[in-house]
């Protein structure tokens, strides 16, 4: 993929990695604060067909999205996870096996889980 990531492109550069990625199931956004992840996945979302609402899962850990073709999108922002163990009770292990799409914002606060 030849394109430059800006925001202008930001849906084409989107595109261009669902169809390139699409077969992978746990995608893990990692880079710091400020640097757009959520407004990536939400980009992505949009592509998708996503119709629910698209924001940032900060305090509510997990957002889940139905894309148009039924199937689902889990959202996941770990940056206030202290530990594996409580990303387990939050759910997180749950989500990330169930088969269905995961977009893993700070994925590096739980190595053994992805």
């Amino acid at each position: 993929m030849q394109a430059e990531f800006t925001i202008q492109n930001i849906h084409t550069v989107a595109k261009h990695v669902w169809d390139a990625f699409r077969s992978y199931k746990v995608w893990a956004f990692d880079a710091a604060m400020g640097t757009g992840k959520t407004t990536f996945v939400h980009a992505l979302c949009d592509v998708l067909g996503v119709k629910d609402t698209v924001g940032s899962p900060t305090f509510s850990i997990i957002n889940q999205y139905q894309m148009a073709d039924g199937g689902i999108i889990y959202h996941l922002d770990l940056y206030r996870m202290n530990d594996e163990e409580e990303a387990i009770q939050a759910g997180v292990e749950d989500v990330l096996y169930s088969g269905d799409y995961c977009m893993v914002e700070w994925p590096e606060k739980i190595p053994g889980l992805i």
